[in-house]
């Protein structure tokens, strides 16, 4: 087997055969996280109260383990361009290994640390008792989700983006089925509460990992897991964390953001807050396709890469860029001409509908420059470059937004941390440019 054809197939039919299976999976999964809530929501408040104090940490484990995996992705990719099977073995092997070991420190770790987390945010024993029970059940199977990441990357690698839709796919519905399942006792199964819903996740991810395994052994591939490189390879290890940490980092940092956000704009009126919350759902549906095209676009960038082809390289980046503007000019007149429609599907106080149109529409101002930073960032990652990456993020949702969101604020009220995001946008933009021409070959 090789796979030749990332540098043989036409550009754009390449890259959306690559795509399509990441944003079909991703929107499947963005399902689940929806239909999970909504049934442990059935439980009681004080289960949802859990589950939502919980997430941040199990956002957390998921954050290392896809951006470590996006490290064995790009190398992986790299060295198959430049026929160096050997170095793509080795990638593979070592990835895999450290993403184990990154998943038992994960569990102890978390499962240690949990209560005190949970008592830092609420005193209410009966949430804490709930966030445990759910947490440690969850946490359990923090190196089936490692595996997990490490198996869904090496398949990507080789271009086998079908087998990591299938994978996800057939793990979500499982955990969408057994949640209802394993939560209220239906047939066989006892009532078993917020512990049902951790189980059920848990499963899902047992099933993912299954199909993996089972297609690994099943059918022949041109990178292989062997003990002959299961020795630390200082080299490769190296290389590895150099990708991988910016990346673990680029995931982490929306995060910090929108805590920063909260703040200010709670100095103001909670409904902001809300507003704020209510975008982020909403952008996650713009955003989710545009990552699943960057996705579909890494491993194929870093094959060429790898393989010389710097030509094409630049052509790869140009054609995503141009369909991630695509999907941001659509998101745009949506946002423009529907707003309140949209702010409304998430609450029914007409003076935060009222804001949040004003809101939404300042904010989409910036949606389309963001494409050169999305398509940049996933581009400099599949390159290896993950540092070059890493400044992009910072620059998007660190170092400019919030100075901008804080000095606009005391001049604009609210309205301030609004503007602040097209303007983050726009010089982002610049930079990532800037940072692109030199690094992507424009």
């Amino acid at each position: 087997m090789n796979e030749t054809f990332m540098k043989e197939k036409p550009v754009f039919p390449l890259i959306m055969s690559m795509a399509l299976p990441m944003v079909i999976s991703m929107l499947v999964n963005s399902l689940y996280n929806i239909v999970d809530s909504y049934f442990v929501a059935k439980i009681s408040e004080d289960a949802m109260t859990a589950l939502s104090l919980v997430y941040p940490v199990q956002n957390f484990i998921n954050a290392v383990a896809i951006g470590f995996g996006v490290g064995i992705n790009a190398l992986i990719a790299f060295y198959l361009g430049a026929e160096n099977n050997e170095a793509a073995n080795a990638s593979a092997t070592r990835g895999t290994v450290l993403s184990v070991i990154h998943g038992v420190l994960m569990t102890v770790g978390c499962i240690a640390f949990m209560p005190h987390f949970l008592r830092f945010f609420t005193p209410d024993v009966s949430v804490i008792n709930l966030g445990l029970r759910y947490s440690n059940i969850v946490f359990a199977f923090s190196v089936i989700i490692t595996l997990n990441l490490s198996f869904e990357k090496i398949f990507q690698a080789l271009g086998k983006m079908k087998v990591t839709m299938i994978a996800l796919m057939c793990g979500c519905l499982t955990n969408i089925i057994l949640d209802p399942v394993m939560i209220f006792g239906l047939g066989p199964f006892p009532e078993m509460g917020i512990e049902g819903a951790a189980l059920a996740t848990g499963i899902g991810q047992v099933v993912n990992l299954a199909i993996y395994l089972v297609i690994y052994k099943a059918h022949p591939l041109s990178v292989r897991i062997t003990g002959k490189y299961l020795k630390p390879d200082k080299g490769i290890d190296l290389r590895l964390y150099s990708i991988g940490i910016p990346a673990v980092l680029n995931l982490a940092l929306p995060s910090l953001l929108i805590s920063v956000l909260n703040s200010l704009l709670a100095a103001f009126s909670q409904s902001y807050v809300v507003i704020l919350g209510i975008y982020y759902k909403l952008q996650t549906f713009l955003y989710l396709p545009a990552s699943g095209i960057v996705q579909g676009m890494r491993p194929v960038i870093g094959y060429n890469y790898g393989a010389g082809e710097y030509r094409r390289v630049r052509k790869i980046y140009l054609v995503t860029l141009a369909m991630s503007s695509v999907i941001m000019i659509a998101g745009t007149v949506i946002c423009l001409a529907v707003p309140g429609q949209l702010i409304g599907l998430f609450t029914a106080s007409e003076a935060t509908v009222q804001a949040g149109r004003t809101a939404l529409r300042i904010i989409s101002a910036g949606f389309l420059v963001s494409a050169v930073s999305v398509t940049s960032s996933g581009a400099l990652e599949g390159l290896g470059k993950g540092t070059a990456s890493l400044v992009i993020s910072l620059c998007r949702y660190v170092l400019i937004i919030l100075p901008a969101a804080f000095i606009l604020s005391r001049i604009l009220g609210a309205s301030g941390v609004w503007h602040a995001f097209w303007i983050a946008e726009a010089v982002t933009a610049v930079v990532s440019f800037m940072i692109s021409r030199k690094k992507v070959y424009l």
